[in-house]
C-alpha cells in the first residue's frame, strides 16, 4: 500500500517543480515529505523488492527507448516553441520531467482499483470491529490521498497552462489525460505493466496494446474507467478549488482588516 501511495504522490511532487504551483512552502514540503516517507516505508518493509526492481529497470533499459524518449522531448519542445515563441521555451530537463510526470500520473487514479484488496481482507477471518474501525478507514484514507494527488496534479497543470496563455486547451488536456490514465490503469491492473515498462519493454507494451486493447471487453472497461475518473475528478476539483478560493478570500479580508486606512 505504501508503494502504491508513493507512486501516486510522485506526479504531484513533480508537478510542484514543473508547474511552480502552489507557492506555499508548507504544502511543498508536506508533499515532498509524505512522498519520501512512503518510499522509505516501502524500503524498510520490502528492501530486497525495491533493490531488485531498480536493478531490473537499469539492466533492461535499451538505448533505442532512451532515443525515443529524447525524440519525444525534442518534439514537445518544438511544439512549445511554435506556440509560445522561442523565448518562453523550457529546458530539456523540464521536458524530460514532464514525460516522467505523464508516465507516472496513471498511478494516482490507479489507487481506486486497490479497493479489491479491501474486499479480499474483508473476506478473511477478521472481526467486524477490526474491519469497521481499521481496515475500511485505512483504505479510505489511502484511496482519498492517492486520488486527491491526481486532482491537485491536474489543477497545477491547468494553472500553468493558463499562465502560459493556453487556458482554452485545459479542458481538452484534462480529457486526454483521463483517457491516457484509463489506458494506464488497464495496462497495470489487467496486464500487470508498470510505468517503467515504457522504458524497459516498450515494444512489448505497444504490441500487446495493438493486438488486444481495442477488443470489445477492454474498450468497455476503458469507457467505464474513464467515466469514473472524470466524474470523481471534476467533483473533487470543484471542492478543492472552492476551498482554495475561500482561503484566498479569507486571507484578503484579513489583510484588509489588519491594514490601517490612510487618513487625509
Amino acid at each position: 500500500m505504501t508503494w502504491n501511495l508513493f507512486l501516486a504522490l510522485l506526479p504531484l511532487a513533480l508537478s510542484l517543480w514543473l508547474f511552480d504551483w502552489p507557492r506555499s512552502r508548507f504544502f511543498r514540503w508536506g508533499v515532498v515529505g509524505l512522498t519520501g516517507a512512503m518510499f522509505v516505508g516501502t524500503y524498510l518493509k520490502y528492501p530486497s523488492y525495491l533493490l531488485n526492481m531498480i536493478l531490473s529497470v537499469l539492466q533492461n533499459i535499451r538505448t533505442s527507448y532512451l532515443i525515443v524518449a529524447a525524440v519525444m522531448t525534442l518534439l514537445l519542445m518544438g511544439v512549445e516553441i511554435l506556440i509560445l515563441g522561442k523565448n518562453k521555451s523550457r529546458s530539456v530537463f523540464w521536458w524530460l520531467g514532464f514525460v516522467v510526470f505523464i508516465a507516472f500520473l496513471p498511478n494516482a487514479p490507479y489507487v481506486l482499483t486497490d479497493i479489491i484488496h479491501l474486499i479480499e481482507d474483508i473476506r478473511r477471518d477478521y472481526s467486524a470491529w477490526l474491519i469497521t474501525l481499521v481496515l475500511i478507514p485505512q483504505y479510505l484514507v489511502f484511496v482519498g490521498i492517492g486520488f486527491q494527488a491526481y486532482v491537485l496534479s491536474l489543477i497545477n497543470l491547468g494553472q500553468y497552462m493558463k499562465h502560459q496563455g493556453l487556458g482554452r486547451f485545459v479542458l481538452a488536456a484534462e480529457f486526454l489525460i483521463h483517457s491516457l490514465c484509463a489506458i494506464g490503469i488497464y495496462l497495470g491492473r489487467f496486464w500487470r505493466f508498470n510505468s517503467w515498462d515504457l522504458v524497459t519493454q516498450l515494444d512489448t507494451v505497444l504490441q500487446k496494446m495493438m493486438n488486444e486493447l481495442f477488443d470489445k471487453r477492454p474498450l468497455m472497461i476503458l469507457a467505464i474507467t474513464f467515466a469514473v475518473i472524470a466524474g470523481l475528478y471534476y467533483l473533487l476539483k470543484w471542492v478543492t478549488e472552492s476551498i482554495i478560493i475561500a482561503r484566498q478570500v479569507k486571507q484578503i479580508s484579513s489583510f484588509e482588516t489588519s491594514t490601517p486606512s490612510l487618513q487625509e
